[in-house]
């Protein structure tokens, strides 16, 4: 069976690679032990000799719906490059890391491994040679895949194009390209182990916690990481800077103000399918999930998703008016910016015009305390992404040109406090700093 996932396209593959890989590096220094090297001598699986995998045309198919779930193709292929060969190189200061070859291919790929390799390296975040994985890939997510779904996508994988391309060595700077290092990241964020249903909740919403927490990965991002890379329970989906890529990945809880309290389960879905809904539109980080990914989820596991995080619980608690006065001048200025420039597709009113362009007034992306979107979408502009569902978007031109850091200032500062909205103001130094900021 001929897989049918096509290249990525204009967008590029979103990844915390490079956060996640900081982190555990120096968390691993500060924990590390001999016994890490001990640990490792006792779980070494050794490499292991191909065996062939369940590729009927069902169990391939079935497999390959799990792949777009999961995302792999995002980080599994390069730009302009071949699908699944890796190569992707991933940024981070303390060096490079770099994508693998998941392909059959026997000599660079995974041709050589058997089904129960593939397994074991989703459940316990290990190669079959014992050696860890850095969590760049999300192993503390994927443990919870069952091993029927992990022997369908190792089955469609089976089936992908043999790409004889040699891996990329990572470029980290010593001591961090030391893997046995990464026993210390493992001790405090990594709990091995499959998936557990809830009894008293229902089958569907134990469809959606499984793809939330397990091969959707979304805390990796609607979490906030903190300095050694990992992440706390209880900020589980409340939402969080990206570092490095300096996007502010929104709230997933019922909070009101930030998340998604005030959004229908259809609201959800829309916007998880076709990339605009309502409420708003995606850009980002996540415009490329739902390219990659999403849109190509059934609608019985989409609304699925919809009912799990619709159950995460309020976080915050709902703001009632502006969270600080801005300067009148400021306002002036933002306003007279606005109706030049954004008034004919958002509204005077930043009533929107649906489907295509959202509402401001009421939008929390806009009133939440992070200013990073809105801002980064006045200075860059962007699409959301091409779906199924809305093949044709429309876009928003970019007004870092146009606008010094003053004027970029007070135009968000007056979509952010105008109308109701309980935003608070922006300076010309936060607009300069995301100026910087990586365009993918």
């Amino acid at each position: 069976m001929k897989p049918t996932l096509r290249p990525p396209g204009w967008l590029r593959p979103a990844s915390m690679a490079s956060v996640l890989a900081i982190g555990s590096l120096a968390l691993a220094l500060l924990v590390h032990t001999p016994l890490a090297t001990t640990a490792r001598a006792a779980t070494t699986e050794g490499a292991q000799t191909a065996a062939s995998a369940d590729t009927r045309p069902d169990i391939v198919k079935r497999g390959e719906y799990l792949a777009r779930a999961g995302d792999c193709i995002a980080c599994h292929t390069a730009p302009r490059g071949r699908m699944f060969a890796g190569g992707l190189a991933m940024e981070t200061p303390f060096g490079t890391l770099y994508s693998p070859n998941i392909t059959p291919d026997p000599q660079y790929g995974i041709g050589t491994w058997s089904e129960e390799a593939f397994f074991n390296m989703m459940r316990t975040g290990k190669k079959p040679d014992g050696s860890l994985i850095y969590p760049a890939m999300p192993i503390a997510q994927y443990t919870k895949v069952t091993r029927e779904d992990s022997n369908a996508i190792f089955a469609f994988l089976k089936t992908v194009e043999p790409v004889r391309q040699p891996n990329r060595p990572h470029t980290l700077r010593f001591p961090f390209n030391q893997r046995d290092l990464l026993y210390g990241w493992r001790t405090l964020y990594f709990r091995e182990g499959e998936f557990q249903p809830d009894p008293t909740k229902s089958v569907e919403w134990n469809r959606g916690a499984y793809l939330v927490e397990g091969l959707g990965h979304c805390t990796m991002c609607h979490t906030r990481i903190n300095m050694l890379g990992g992440s706390s329970p209880r900020e589980q989906f409340a939402g969080g800077l990206i570092p490095v890529q300096n996007w502010y990945a929104p709230s997933l809880t019922s909070d009101k103000d930030g998340g998604l309290g005030d959004w229908s389960i259809e609201d959800i879905v829309d916007l998880l399918q076709a990339g605009i809904s309502k409420r708003g539109a995606v850009y980002g980080p996540m415009a490329e999930v739902t390219y990659h990914s999403l849109q190509y989820m059934t609608d019985e596991d989409i609304r699925a998703i919809g009912v799990y995080l619709k159950s995460l619980p309020d976080v915050q608690g709902r703001k009632t008016g502006p969270s600080a006065t801005p300067d009148p001048k400021v306002f002036a200025l933002g306003k007279q910016i606005y109706a030049d420039k954004c008034a004919i597709c958002h509204g005077a009113n930043g009533e929107g015009q649906l489907p295509h362009y959202p509402p401001l007034a009421g939008n929390q992306s806009i009133e939440m305390d992070s200013a990073v979107n809105p801002i980064r979408i006045v200075l860059n502009g962007g699409f959301p992404p091409g779906t199924i569902r809305n093949p044709q978007p429309f876009g928003m031109p970019p007004f870092g040109q146009e606008l010094n850091d003053t004027e970029a200032a007070a135009v968000v500062t007056f979509i952010r406090t105008a109308w109701g909205n309980h935003g608070l103001p922006v300076t010309p130094h936060q607009v300069n700093e995301l100026r910087k900021a990586p365009l993918h």
